[in-house]
């Protein structure tokens, strides 16, 4: 309080002189450097108020803050483009999906615009940026070991002709009941569902009752890194700031073991996988969307990896 009443009596013209960032922002030696993003708001429609609050408004609140303080502070977020969700609202409106995108990518820019939210960057995850970090990123788990190949039971729908992945299926969750469940997760218990393990389910699409057929898909192998995860997250709980929500997530996914989770799709619409075999599919968008962080980033800057590749800073 005494530091305030003084720094108060003083007066502004004491005060450091505001911080002038380089543009494009880059990490300064010697400074404290903030990266900030906000969770990706999906591109299939209008944000409302309540999206506002609970995405961007946090951020772009820390990121005012930091500037005050002369901290040397990027601010980062975009539209996630890709998935089921894309495709379906595609059908919905009969456009493409890149047309989908197209729409409502700038419809969220002019609604953040009038808001003032002060991103330094706002960007997108379909870009050629985004394929080459995402297919990178692939290739260097492939090379390491950490995918596996098997085959998948799903549903097909025989009229629609193709696979219904996630949000083009809907069925009786066959945990809770919840007759309104997604081939991936159900909304009302928060379990993660496998499509062919749906009761009654239906195609979105055409309403037809789809067939199980066998695909075959690459999986991230999550049992080989449950050593080495337990260990880092064991040092992060002590030294971090996790919420307690956060900490019983996490806890519960390990303690139940880590599965090997599948990264790829038959879909048309997401980045392609670079692999014979696989070229007719798409990543998983749960694979794809968290690396929009990096790919916006490298649209903003080609020198994207000094905030995302230095610890040091």
């Amino acid at each position: 309080i005494a530091a305030a009443s003084s720094a108060w009596a003083r007066g502004a013209a004491v005060l450091p002189k505001p911080w002038q960032p380089q543009t494009p922002v880059l990490p300064v030696e010697g400074m404290r450097n903030i990266l900030i993003t906000s969770a990706l708001p999906y591109v299939n429609n209008v944000p409302h108020l309540g999206n506002i609050i609970g995405c961007v408004l946090s951020a772009d609140t820390f990121a005012r803050y930091c500037r005050l303080r002369n901290w040397n502070t990027l601010y980062v977020c975009g539209t996630d483009e890709y998935g089921t969700a894309t495709e379906t609202k595609a059908v919905e409106e009969g456009l493409t999906p890149q047309e989908i995108c197209d729409k409502y990518n700038a419809i969220h820019t002019d609604i953040y615009r009038w808001f003032h939210i002060s991103f330094d960057y706002f960007g997108r995850t379909t870009t050629p940026a985004q394929t080459r970090i995402a297919q990178d990123i692939f290739q260097r788990l492939l090379a390491r070991g950490f995918l596996l190949e098997d085959t998948v039971e799903q549903l097909r729908c025989e009229d629609c002709q193709r696979f219904l992945a996630d949000r083009f299926v809907e069925g009786t969750c066959p945990f809770c009941g919840y007759e309104e469940a997604r081939g991936d997760q159900c909304d009302k218990c928060g379990k993660l569902i496998n499509a062919v393990e749906l009761k009654k389910p239906q195609c979105k699409l055409c309403k037809g009752v789809p067939m199980v057929k066998p695909s075959r898909h690459l999986f991230l192998d999550l049992p080989k890194l449950e050593e080495r995860l337990e260990s880092w997250l064991e040092q992060s709980w002590a030294s971090g700031d996790w919420t307690a929500n956060a900490r019983y997530i996490t806890r519960s996914w390990i303690r139940d073991g880590l599965k090997p989770r599948c990264i790829t799709r038959d879909l048309k619409w997401g980045t392609p996988v670079p692999l014979d075999g696989f070229r007719d599919k798409v990543f998983y968008v749960w694979f794809d969307a968290p690396i929009g962080y990096l790919s916006i980033t490298a649209n903003y800057t080609e020198q994207w990896e000094r905030w995302w590749k230095n610890p040091e800073q």
